[in-house]
């Protein structure tokens, strides 16, 4: 799929920075997203030891090795990019910009780069690299569809990832994200929007007595129930604002009878470790798998959230056991098991609009998760539309990355990173677009209302709860009591961002 180079003049809107000029020079870091005030001397002898501490002590030589000897300047990759389809700029060529990288390991970290370096005196890193290095890894959403385009197997968005951690060690990555982290790190609530356990038991509560007046069954929402089947984690942001996407989980659990909990002491799967720094990745994986042996669960169960399955599902094991470490499972894996079992009733007349399904990157991009949610939605979904490219070709929301929750490059992620996500949806003509994953839900949203497409976006278990049909056994009679009466008692459900 293509698209029109944005004109001169949205690029500039776009690329324009938010920050001001004596922000930029204190900091001697002209990036558009925000940084926390850092050590600014000497950037790149510490670049260099950030980067060698990091080959030390990690495997990423190895693969640097490879890259470096294969890289590749056919610029393939450009076709596959949704960022340089929007711009044209090369820059935003991904070889190009894994380039930045590769280059300053050749030079610095190979015998020939050093030789070479010595007898002509030049190549050395500087700080105006490094800027432009801070600048381009975060152009880049780490969809990672570049990978599947390189005839030579480079994986660019590792590099990009890697070129982040590095930046990280020195003091460069987005405040946004910094934040967050040490919130659910060290913070008293330990998760990224910092709910504090109590407001979580209440929202909980909430969302029960909502199911029981709208579905007439009691759903639980099980909290520290040890020795449960699965542990379940959902990204926070969940339980202030996708209230019908945690009930249309609870919801297939009522229908299928197994048992799981969510731990109080860690419910957060946020993950923004992969985004920038493999340390603050592995810290938060630890909690998890401390939460669920706490609770002496048999499973890990993330919910709809793209890079916290990614996470746990590919560095639970590398940080907390390899072959001892609990499974993983994502909540779509899971519910397209219960249909295949007949376990879920789901009514075919309730869902009339047209329904398109967007795979986000994590889940769909090495093919983990594509067909199970479009089985389960064709199932009772008769108006379903399928959007070109799709699975694990699929095209990047454009708020990947971690660049979602950098809200001061919105006018980025609308005009640049979305632009070709906006043009597939308008293509396709939903009304309705189902996108399984916290960061994915925002990003388009935002782009629904900027770029006015005329549709909603709703996660995979919101039309789950609104079509799911309980057998008569678990249906109870509504009891006399005044708690649930709406004329005297409504907690009502969290908001959904837009006030209702």
């Amino acid at each position: 799929m293509k698209t029109k180079v944005i004109t001169e003049q949205g690029r500039d809107k776009a690329l324009a920075t938010i920050k001001k000029p004596e922000v930029i020079e204190r900091q001697k870091l002209n990036v558009r997203y925000h940084i926390e005030d850092l050590d600014v001397n000497d950037r790149p002898r510490r670049f260099l030891e950030a980067f060698a501490a990091i080959l030390k002590h990690s495997n990423y030589r190895m693969v640097l090795d490879h890259f470096t000897r294969v890289t590749a300047r056919c610029s393939r990759c450009a076709v596959a990019c949704h960022i340089y389809q929007a711009t044209g700029d090369p820059k935003d060529i991904p070889c190009y910009r894994s380039g930045l990288l590769l280059d300053v390991y050749r030079r610095h970290f190979t015998l020939g780069g050093m030789i070479r370096g010595r007898i002509t005196g030049g190549g050395y890193i500087t700080d105006e690299k490094i800027e432009e290095m801070a600048d381009s890894f975060y152009n880049c959403t780490a969809c990672r569809r570049c990978a599947l385009e390189c005839p030579l197997g480079l994986d660019h968005g590792l590099v990009t990832h890697l070129g982040r951690y590095i930046l990280s060690e020195i003091g460069i990555v987005p405040r946004a994200l910094v934040v967050s982290v040490r919130a659910q790190l060290e913070g008293p609530y330990h998760n990224t929007s910092a709910v504090p356990v109590p407001a979580l038991k209440d929202t909980i509560e909430f969302l029960e007595d909502d199911m029981y007046e709208e579905k007439s069954v009691k759903i639980k929402f099980p909290a520290d129930v040890e020795g449960s089947d699965y542990v379940f984690f959902a990204p926070v942001s969940d339980y202030l604002m996708e209230a019908d996407t945690l009930m249309g989980i609870a919801s297939v659990f009522a229908a299928t009878g197994d048992s799981w909990t969510i731990g109080t002491e860690n419910f957060d799967a946020i993950n923004y470790g992969l985004f920038y720094n493999d340390r603050i990745m592995e810290r938060v994986i630890k909690r998890v798998d401390s939460e669920a042996r706490r609770l002496n669960g048999k499973q890990v169960l993330i919910g709809e959230c793209g890079h916290a399955s990614r996470t746990a599902k590919n560095f639970l094991p590398t940080f907390c056991g390899g072959s001892d470490s609990l499974p993983v499972l994502n909540i779509l894996e899971y519910t397209h098991k219960a249909w295949r079992e007949g376990k879920l009733k789901l009514d075919p007349d309730v869902v009339t609009e047209k329904v398109a399904y967007h795979d986000p990157c994590n889940l769909a991009r090495n093919r983990w998760i594509v067909d199970q949610p479009r089985e389960v939605l064709k199932s009772f979904c008769r108006n379903y539309v399928e959007m070109t490219p799709k699975g694990e070709d699929n095209i990047c929301c454009g708020g990947g990355g971690g660049a979602v929750s950098i809200d001061e490059i919105r006018s980025y992620r609308m005009t640049i990173g979305g632009k070709l996500k906006a043009e597939q949806i308008r293509k396709c003509g939903c009304e309705i677009l189902v996108a399984p994953c916290a960061n994915c839900k925002k990003q388009l949203r935002e782009l629904v209302e900027d770029q006015g497409l005329n549709c909603r976006v709703v996660g995979f278990h919101d039309l789950i709860y609104k079509a799911i049909d309980f057998d008569g056994s678990l249906k109870v009679q509504h009891e006399e009591d005044t708690t649930l009466d709406p004329g005297k008692y409504n907690p009502g459900r969290p908001s959904d961002g837009k006030g209702k």
